[in-house]
């Protein structure tokens, strides 16, 4: 029972206070004992300021504990506080956010006296008196003789070991000062060679602990070239997998073969890509996903991979001859297919790790490969007719293109001067969108992204002097643009007599190019408004895209209508002249009596449409509407839109007939 002074518990749409409740097993894994609200308030049983969770289901009691003044509590990871009640019972509440966590945790940092600022609340030791001593008495963890027979006590005493930081700690200094990882493996190879099962279980157990002390010089150890291939084949020995250990060794030795792709001549660099790929490998394949309360044991394993990464950068960025070398052959006409895969697939893995760095080294690291020329060699790759090396080539163009877009569009500027606009860079790029084999269209998605990228103007620079802006817009749509909107251009329909008509694609492939053209050109309306008008203008695009609304591919004929409603939207003169000149509306009209009856995406973009016009009063266009489409339209009864447009026409008129009803 709590007294009047006890807060309610946490309202359950609460998420801030939102919960699990962990207990740990005599198996050292973590039980779910529940979700539910947890608050804080004083219990008159328990004398003191307790923690209270409440479950969501039924408002059940799912925990209940004081908050005593001398436990240790621990905030681990933003949303974890963990604590031991009595000898082998630890408790954790798993937050849903960081705010509820760091409420709780000010309650128990207020109640012990502490500042919330600490991740733990008193300085940890062990609860038994007889442990207490120990700690205090002697200076650190003794282990047992590395021996075949002790095997299992030392697996226990790791097990036990892990729960608590400051036993962590000892462990890990008692195993970096006795040099007992070599003597580990050491008995490794003879549990192998005995075939002993036992031992080379309790060695798998006793390896994946001495991963979770997260001890940085133990890894340089572990990691090593002597010793790193028998630390991964004891992880082999997983007694879940009984007789059948997986064979990870043969993979690494047999399957996965380092090829030099250009000679390196530093031995440093070649043992550390040898060490990252295999540490690499065993974060990723070797050892068991951790739970959410060991992810945080693993943080300097992580960090060891990512401080290798930068290393492997910085090398490699700083020998001028290796990359050289590297761009020479890239770009040799002699260099063989295979070869060429290889390279550009390095120089691909090169780039992805650059994303480990720092921004300034970051734009170092880009500012190099420009000066070596990349993007000529890419545009060079790009040319061939390998399908995978263009697709490799097309990645680490992604990688400059998301970084320094301003680069790119500096060089394709620049060699539009000396070269015709078939083999401009970007003209390449726009030409492997258009023809991409792929039934999905997954290149084209993704080269349609960086085209949009590169003509966003939102990321292009502006000084004193000159305007990226302008400059490459007028760039763009004077080189370009003819390639892009070619597949649309082709369209053609000649509106007076004779009529010939080109039908919309049928196939779904085209279909989807042409969307995907479509939504690159609608973003261009909303972003380029001079170059883009006097463009769809000239070349009558807006005509040629509107066949498509007759498409049997209803997310075609969507995209054409979506493009002339951003026109529309604009309420630019110009363009609504051109609608009027031509009668666009009229494909518009055709599409929503085709589609009768039918309440769908279609209709309701249609209605839409004219609703616009009518609720923004764009004169000239309702007056178009309604002189040209109003028979077609006038029984349509179930909106009011057309309606509203007739009545808009109708008071137009009548203050035009009579000046002084404006006034």
């Amino acid at each position: 029972m709590t007294n009047n002074r006890s807060r309610p518990p946490a309202k359950m749409t609460d998420t801030r206070r939102r919960v699990k409740v962990y207990t740990l097993n005599e198996d050292r894994q973590w039980d779910d004992r529940g979700t539910g609200h947890v608050s804080s308030g004083y219990v008159e049983r328990l004398k003191g300021m307790s923690l209270l969770v409440r479950a969501e289901s039924d408002g059940s009691l799912l925990l209940e504990s004081k908050i005593n003044p001398n436990t240790a509590y621990q905030k681990q990871q933003d949303t974890l506080i963990v604590w031991s009640e009595a000898e082998n019972y630890d408790l954790a509440l798993s937050f849903q956010e960081k705010a509820g966590c760091d409420e709780i945790w000010e309650k128990i940092c207020q109640v012990q006296g502490k500042d919330p600022s600490v991740d733990i609340t008193q300085e940890l030791v062990d609860e038994s008196e007889e442990e207490r001593f120990d700690d205090m008495s002697s200076p650190g963890l003794e282990l047992p003789p590395c021996e075949l027979g002790r095997l299992e006590e030392l697996a226990e005493l790791v097990a036990s070991s892990l729960p608590s930081p400051l036993r962590r700690e000892k462990l890990a200094l008692a195993v970096e000062n006795e040099g007992y990882i070599r003597k580990l493996l050491e008995l490794f190879r003879q549990c192998e060679d005995l075939e002993n099962a036992d031992g080379l279980h309790h060695l798998y157990e006793i390896v994946k602990g001495i991963f979770l002390l997260n001890r940085t010089a133990l890894f340089e150890v572990m990691f090593s070239e002597e010793c790193i291939m028998d630390v991964i084949g004891c992880l082999e020995h997983d007694p879940v997998l009984g007789a059948a250990p997986r064979r990870h060794r043969d993979f690494l030795t047999k399957t996965a073969r380092f090829k030099e792709v250009i000679p390196i001549g530093d031995p440093e660099l070649r043992a550390k890509i040898h060490q990252t790929y295999r540490v690499q490998y065993i974060q990723d394949m070797v050892l068991p996903t951790p739970s959410v309360f060991e992810e945080n044991m693993l943080s300097t394993l992580h960090s060891f991979i990512f401080f290798n990464k930068v290393e492997i950068v910085g090398m490699l960025q700083d020998d001028e001859k290796f990359l050289t070398d590297l761009f020479a052959q890239l770009t040799d006409e002699a260099t063989d297919d295979d070869k060429r895969y290889e390279l550009v697939n390095f120089l691909k893995e090169f780039c992805a790790f650059s994303q480990t760095l720092q921004p300034q080294n970051r734009e170092a690291f880009f500012k190099t490969l420009s000066n070596m020329g990349i993007l000529p060699a890419l545009e060079v790759v790009l040319g061939m007719d390998d399908v995978q090396v263009r697709g490799a080539a097309t990645d680490i163009f992604s990688y400059l293109v998301e970084y320094n877009p301003s680069m790119v569009r500096e060089f394709v500027m620049q060699e539009s001067q000396q070269n015709d606009d078939d083999i401009l860079l970007i003209n390449l790029i726009i030409e492997h969108m258009i023809c991409d084999t792929d039934p999905e269209l997954g290149g084209a998605v993704q080269l349609m992204g960086l085209l949009r990228t590169l003509v966003d103007p939102e990321n292009m620079l502006a000084t004193a002097n000159k305007t990226e802006k302008t400059e490459f817009l007028s760039f763009f749509y004077k080189h370009c643009m003819h390639i892009l909107s070619a597949p649309l251009l082709c369209f053609m329909i000649v509106m007076n007599p004779p009529k010939h008509h080109l039908s919309p694609p049928d196939d779904f492939q085209t279909s989807q190019l042409l969307a995907l053209i479509l939504e690159l050109l609608t973003f261009c309306v909303e972003h380029h408004t001079y170059h883009i008008k006097n463009y769809i203008i000239n070349k009558d695009v807006l005509r040629r895209v509107l066949v498509l609304t007759a498409s049997q591919h209803a997310f075609l004929a969507l995209c054409a209508l979506r493009f002339m409603r951003r026109i529309i939207g604009l309420k630019d003169e110009f363009y609504n002249r051109y609608i009027i000149r031509n009668f666009l509306f009229e494909p518009v009209v055709k599409a929503f009596l085709n589609n009768g009856a039918r309440y769908n995406l279609m209709n309701s973009a249609i209605i839409e449409m004219f609703e616009y016009v009518r609720v923004e009063d764009v004169k000239s266009l309702t007056a178009h509407i309604v002189e040209n489409y109003w028979k077609a339209l006038e029984d349509v009864n179930y909106v009011q839109t057309f309606k509203g447009l007739k009545l808009r026409y109708e008071q137009q008129r009548e203050r035009q007939d009579n000046p002084k009803l404006d006034r």
